[in-house]
């Protein structure tokens, strides 16, 4: 499947929101799933995404519009919905109840390296050269902005850390899994079905994991609630349409700006320090953003 030829206002509104609202998540995710807080992370997807998909097919209904998915859409909405979620969510949210929420971020911003090497592979092509420069440098952003509280945190857990490696690989597979199988139907639809496919897969890992029933927190409810409402309904929807309409390297830029976003709205809502580290990161994440805009063929 050809990349989209332009870059439409659409396409970067939906990019902006996946910006802001999944830069929350990885916090939102380990409050949820901390020691103490009475939340198992399986149990934690499987609430998710069961919720978030029953409403965006009810939503899809009332809306009185196409609703009804081929065989090869619903084989490609299993198949993205297992890879996204099942797999790629849940291993982070899986390590995350060891490893702290910025270290995880730090690792989960080499999906852009893998999604654009793994379609090159498949198109037997090679990305600009400066694609490539400017996704190295968003990607040191990242460790660089993360780097002060990855030296104070523990982050020994070597199972989880090789857990959050695999994740990034998954969520490129399922991202370009549902590029080159377009569907028809409108994008809340699609990923409604993808998300209730991600809960069947939840549902199994709870088995296997005997995870008991949860007895959350009040601020893990909250997050829990915040997970369901933005993290998975609103920018889950926005992510289906992003992928459809922007460049790979452009669409998945959101995996470099997730981590400056988790780091302001720390400043800005828990009064946390921004540093030199935190700036100089953050203007990389930026310049890597950037990079990606201008270093794309001339004819996108």
């Amino acid at each position: 499947m050809h990349e989209p030829e332009k870059v439409t206002a659409r396409g970067l509104t939906n990019l902006f929101i996946v910006y802001l609202v999944w830069g929350s998540t990885y916090l939102a995710i380990r409050v949820a799933v901390r020691p103490g807080a009475g939340v198992p992370p399986f149990t934690l997807g499987f609430g998710r995404t069961l919720v978030a998909g029953a409403l965006l097919l009810i939503w899809g209904f009332l809306r009185k519009g196409a609703v009804r998915p081929t065989r090869r859409e619903l084989a490609v909405f299993a198949g993205s919905g297992l890879l996204l979620w099942t797999g790629a969510n849940g291993m982070v949210a899986w390590a995350e109840q060891r490893i702290d929420s910025s270290f995880a971020a730090v690792l989960i911003a080499t999906t852009p390296l893998w999604t654009v090497a793994i379609e090159s592979i498949m198109d037997r092509r090679k990305p600009p050269a400066k694609v490539w420069v400017a996704l190295l440098v968003g990607f040191a952003g990242t460790v660089v902005l993360s780097a002060p509280k990855l030296r104070a945190d523990n982050s020994g857990d070597f199972l989880s850390i090789f857990v959050l490696i695999l994740a990034p690989l998954t969520w490129a597979l399922g991202t370009l899994l549902q590029r080159r199988n377009p569907s028809q139907l409108p994008a809340r639809v699609s990923a409604g079905y993808q998300l209730i496919f991600a809960a069947m897969g939840f549902a199994v890992l709870m088995l296997l994991a005997g995870e008991g029933m949860p007895r959350p927190t009040p601020e893990a409810l909250l997050a829990w609630v915040y997970l369901i409402v933005f993290g998975s309904i609103f920018a889950f929807t926005a992510f289906v349409s992003m992928v459809r309409e922007l460049p790979t390297s452009l669409a998945m830029t959101y995996a470099y700006v997730n981590p400056v976003i988790a780091v302001f709205l720390g400043a800005w809502l828990l009064s946390e320090a921004l540093t030199i580290p935190t700036l100089i990161g953050s203007g990389l994440v930026l310049l890597g953003v950037v990079g990606v805009f201008k270093g794309r063929s001339p004819g996108s």
